[in-house]
């Protein structure tokens, strides 16, 4: 082989330079693609904050505060209520009942407007009938007006439970978490 008598390399690294000569293109383009899809969700959870998967939420103008479950698999949101009784006040449809207080074990005494009456399927039994009021719940520096049925919840750990719906658009939550941030909001701005 002479001086005049090119080398040729062979067959497989050629096909390796090609391939690598066009990876960088083709992960920036794939790159583009998947960030002008996911652009938007990513905004989207950047607007909203994280929270453990329980905290303490102030459920009164009073400061009256619980713990809470923020709890994905549920839809909607649930209070531990006792001694709940529906009337009419100038017209309106409203229910008063009664939540205990884990610190002191009394009473207090809550008034809210009626929004509907739901049927929820027990696990082991017939549908039962629950009321739903409008509920002003801060979380954190979050103050959001929330749908919440009201039952006894004494046999379960924590005596308010936050849906989904509750959440949507607000709240992500970490459940290595809990109690990741102290109620602060305006209280006056709890009262219905």
């Amino acid at each position: 082989r002479g001086s005049g008598h090119l080398r040729r390399r062979p067959l497989f690294h050629q096909g390796v330079t090609n391939f690598m000569g066009r990876v960088p293109a083709a992960l920036a383009a794939a790159a583009l693609v998947f960030l002008s899809a996911t652009g938007d969700s990513f905004a989207r959870e950047r607007s909203k904050t994280i929270f453990g998967y329980v905290e303490r939420v102030v459920v009164s103008d009073q400061g009256f505060s619980l713990k809470a479950k923020l709890d994905t698999g549920a839809e909607t949101s649930s209070l531990d209520a006792r001694n709940i009784e529906r009337f009419r006040r100038d017209g309106e449809r409203m229910v008063r009942f009664d939540v205990p207080d884990p610190e002191t074990g009394q009473m207090v005494t809550l008034e809210r407007p009626l929004a509907r009456v739901v049927r929820i399927k027990q696990n082991d039994g017939p549908y039962e009938r629950r009321p739903v009021v409008w509920m002003w719940l801060c979380i954190g520096h979050l103050l959001q007006r929330v749908e919440v049925n009201l039952v006894d919840r004494a046999d379960f750990i924590y005596p308010l439970l936050i849906g989904r719906s509750a959440m949507r658009g607000a709240i992500i939550v970490d459940s290595e978490l809990t109690f990741t941030a102290r109620p602060r909001c305006d209280l006056e701005a709890l009262a219905e």
